[in-house]
C-alpha cells in the first residue's frame, strides 16, 4: 500500500514537473520582446517619439520585470514617417528578432502597413499614435487595439462643439495623407448629419513649412469656420501662420484643430492657444493618478508632460503584459482572446472594455488651452470642459465595417 502511494506521489510531481515545464515553454524564445516604432526625428516626434519609449519602459517596470517568469525586453525604432520602412522594420523585428508586440505606430499610413503585416504573421499591435478609425474599421485586425483616439471621436466633439453654436459652413485644410483624409471625412459626416455644408477642401504636403497659400484659400472661402485636418508641426504651423495673416479672428470666421495635443499648445504658448478647444483622452492634471505619472515621466524627458500618445503606449503595454499574465502564453490568439476579456485598468482609464474590433471604450474629455494666468505649474495648459461618454465618443461598432466583426455577425 505504501508502495503504490509512493509511486503515486512520484506520478504526481513528475506531472506537476511536466506541466510547469510546459508552461515555462509558453513564451517563445524564452522572452517578450516589445518593439516601438514611430516618428523619433521628425514631424510628430513630439507626440510620440522618444516619449512613447520612455512610457514603454514605464509600463514595464510597473509591471516586470519579468512576464511567467521570462524577461521582457524593448526595442526602438525610427521610421521617418515612411510606410516602407515602417513595413520594413517590422517584419525585421518579427522574422529575425522574434518581436511580440509593436507599440505606438506613429502616424496612420505607417500604422495601415503595420497592420497588414501584424494581422498576416500574427502579432499584437497597440495603437496610439495613428488616428485613423479605418484601424477598426475596414482595415482591421482580430490583433490591433486602438488605445489612444480616433479621428472618429476627435471630430465628433469639435464639430459638435462648433456646430452647437451656429457653425453650418465649413471648409477644411487637410494634411494629404490617410490621417487627414480620415480626419475630414469623419468631421465632414457629422457636419453634413446636423443640415450644415462643407463648402470646400484644400490638402497640403504632410510637413510643409509654406501654408500660407493653403490658409488663403480656405480664408476666400467665407466658410464659418476653417477646420485643420491635420496634426503636430502642421497644426502648430496652420495656427501661427493663420495668426499672421489674420485669419479666423474675425466675427465672422474662426479657425479650429480637430486634433491638438499639449505639446502643439506648448510650441504656440498660452498667450496664442488660449481659448483654443480640442479633444484628448488624457490630460495630465485631471486627477492624482494622472499628476502622478505626469511628474514620473516629466523627470525621466527633461521635464516635458506626456501626450495622451505617450499615455496610450504606456496603458496598451501594460494591458498587453497582464494579458499574456492571464493567458499563460505570448501566443497571439489567445493573448488577443485575453485583452478583450480584460478590463483596461490604469492611471487613465478604470474597467474600460475592447470592443471585438479593438477599440478601447474609454471617455474622451473636450479641453480648452488656459489663459497664461491661469497656469498654475510648467505644463498646467488645460483644463477639462465637458467628458465624453464612450458610447457617444466612439463610432458605433455597426457602422465600422470591420471585415471580421462582420463574419462573425456582430
Amino acid at each position: 500500500m505504501q508502495m503504490r502511494r509512493a509511486v503515486a506521489i512520484a506520478f504526481m510531481v513528475v506531472l506537476c514537473l511536466a506541466g510547469a515545464e510546459l508552461a515555462w515553454a509558453q513564451i517563445s524564445g524564452d522572452v517578450v520582446r516589445i518593439g516601438v516604432i514611430n516618428d523619433m526625428s521628425g514631424l510628430y516626434s513630439d507626440l510620440g517619439g522618444e516619449g512613447s519609449v520612455e512610457a514603454a519602459r514605464l509600463a514595464i517596470e510597473d509591471f516586470g520585470p519579468t512576464v511567467l517568469g521570462k524577461k521582457i525586453e524593448l526595442v526602438s525604432a525610427d521610421h521617418q514617417n515612411k510606410p516602407d520602412i515602417a513595413a520594413g522594420i517590422v517584419r525585421r523585428w518579427i522574422d529575425g528578432d522574434g518581436v511580440d508586440l509593436i507599440a505606438d505606430g506613429g502616424n496612420s499610413a505607417t500604422a495601415l502597413a503595420i497592420q497588414g503585416i501584424t494581422r498576416d504573421k500574427k502579432r499584437i499591435f497597440v495603437i496610439s499614435g495613428p488616428g485613423s478609425s479605418d484601424l477598426t474599421g475596414k482595415q482591421c485586425s482580430p490583433y490591433g487595439f486602438h488605445f489612444a483616439y480616433s479621428t472618429y471621436a476627435e471630430a465628433s466633439a469639435v464639430t459638435k462643439a462648433m456646430l452647437k453654436n451656429g457653425a453650418d459652413t465649413w471648409f477644411f485644410l487637410t494634411a494629404d495623407y490617410a490621417f487627414g483624409h480620415a480626419l475630414e471625412r469623419d468631421a465632414s459626416g457629422f457636419i453634413t448629419a446636423a443640415g450644415s455644408k462643407v463648402v470646400g477642401a484644400v490638402r497640403h504636403p504632410l510637413g510643409v513649412s509654406d501654408l500660407s497659400s493653403f490658409l488663403l484659400q480656405a480664408q476666400n472661402s467665407k466658410a464659418k469656420v476653417i477646420a485643420l485636418a491635420n496634426a503636430g508641426g502642421d497644426t502648430v504651423n496652420s495656427l501661427k501662420q493663420a495668426a499672421e495673416f489674420g485669419i479666423g479672428k474675425s466675427a465672422d470666421q474662426s479657425i479650429v484643430a480637430l486634433l491638438m495635443l499639449i505639446t502643439d499648445v506648448h510650441s504656440l504658448g498660452l498667450q496664442a492657444a488660449q481659448g483654443i478647444r480640442y479633444a484628448t483622452s488624457f490630460s495630465w492634471t485631471q486627477s492624482e493618478a494622472t499628476r502622478a505619472f505626469g511628474h514620473r515621466f516629466m523627470a525621466r524627458r527633461h521635464g516635458q508632460a506626456p501626450t495622451m500618445i505617450q499615455a496610450g503606449v504606456y496603458s496598451g503595454v501594460m494591458h498587453y503584459l497582464k494579458a499574456v499574465q492571464a493567458a499563460g502564453t505570448d501566443d497571439a490568439d489567445a493573448v488577443a482572446t485575453a485583452m478583450r476579456k480584460l478590463p483596461v485598468n490604469d492611471f487613465m482609464t478604470q474597467n474600460a472594455p475592447i470592443r471585438e474590433d479593438g477599440q478601447v471604450m474609454r471617455s474622451m474629455y473636450l479641453v480648452q488651452a488656459k489663459s497664461p494666468s491661469e497656469s498654475r505649474e510648467p505644463w498646467d495648459y488645460e483644463k477639462v470642459i465637458a467628458t465624453i461618454s464612450p458610447d457617444e465618443a466612439w463610432r458605433p461598432l455597426a457602422e465600422g465595417g470591420c471585415p471580421f466583426v462582420q463574419a462573425k455577425g456582430q
